[in-house]
C-alpha cells in the first residue's frame, strides 16, 4: 500500500500541539489595516486553535501530525 501524502499548503499552515488539537493564524492582519482598532490588531496577531468542526478536515489534510 502507497504512503499517504500530506498537503503542503495545509502544512505550512497549521501546528500540532501537545494535546492533539491544531494551532492556527488568525485571517484579517495582512492590508487595510488602518480602519482596525490596535487591541483588534493585537488580538489578530495572536494564535488560536482550530474549531472543533473544522478539526477532522485539518486532520484528514494531515494524516501524519
Amino acid at each position: 500500500m502507497p504512503k499517504i501524502k500530506t498537503r503542503r499548503a495545509a502544512a505550512k499552515r497549521f501546528q500540532l500541539t501537545g494535546s492533539g488539537k491544531f494551532k492556527r493564524r488568525r485571517q484579517n492582519l495582512r492590508h487595510i489595516l488602518t480602519k482596525k482598532a490596535a487591541s483588534r490588531k493585537m488580538r489578530l496577531g495572536q494564535a488560536t486553535l482550530v474549531d472543533s468542526s473544522n478539526e477532522k478536515a485539518v486532520r484528514r489534510m494531515l494524516p501524519n501530525g
